[in-house]
């Protein structure tokens, strides 16, 4: 009865093993992706990591007439000019001193631009299951922001508010704007 009996438990092994692997496989099959956190206002906000190029700290930036009013200017970083936003007047928020933690998050816009954007401090990267994400609630009639939400997630208890870049520089490049032609 002894060598049964063995081969019975190896037999449970084997399958309890087959079913912990089914869940691993079940788990690898999650779709990992990478935000930039950051934080405005003190609600955390995060872009796909793909889309950053650099952090910078708060520098002197040229300023741009005419230019909307969250546009701060330009900078020139080794040689590209890059269009600096402060994401506090797109959002609608007020104006806050620049501080220590003040950044610039360079993102890629297209092949051939980048664009700055102003932020209170930067957060870390974080790495979030894709089915986690959730839709963004229709909460705020604030439709300068809610436009840009791509969805919402919780972190370590934190709610992440993920915005869509694409959307976002979109709406704010010269080429979108209903200007007229210019008259010089």
């Amino acid at each position: 009865m002894g060598l049964e009996q063995a081969a019975e438990d190896l037999q449970q092994y084997l399958n309890s093993a087959t079913k912990e692997q089914a869940k691993q496989t079940n788990q690898d099959d999650v779709v990992y992706n990478q935000w930039a956190t950051f934080k405005v206002d003190d609600e955390l906000y995060g872009i796909d990591v793909i889309r950053v190029k650099e952090v910078l700290r708060h520098s002197e930036m040229t300023p741009v007439p005419g230019a909307q009013n969250y546009v701060l200017g330009i900078i020139n970083l080794r040689g590209n000019v890059v269009t600096v936003i402060d994401t506090r007047r797109l959002f609608g928020l007020p104006a806050v001193p620049i501080d220590d933690d003040t950044r610039i998050i360079v993102v890629e816009y297209n092949e051939q631009e980048v664009i700055g954007l102003v932020v209170d401090s930067v957060d870390e990267v974080i790495n979030l299951p894709q089915n986690d994400v959730e839709r963004a609630p229709s909460v705020s009639s604030d439709e300068s922001t809610r436009r840009f939400v791509q969805g919402v997630c919780y972190y370590n208890g934190l709610l992440i508010i993920l915005l869509d870049m694409a959307k976002m520089l979109t709406s704010i490049t010269p080429a979108d704007s209903e200007e007229g032609p210019s008259t010089h």
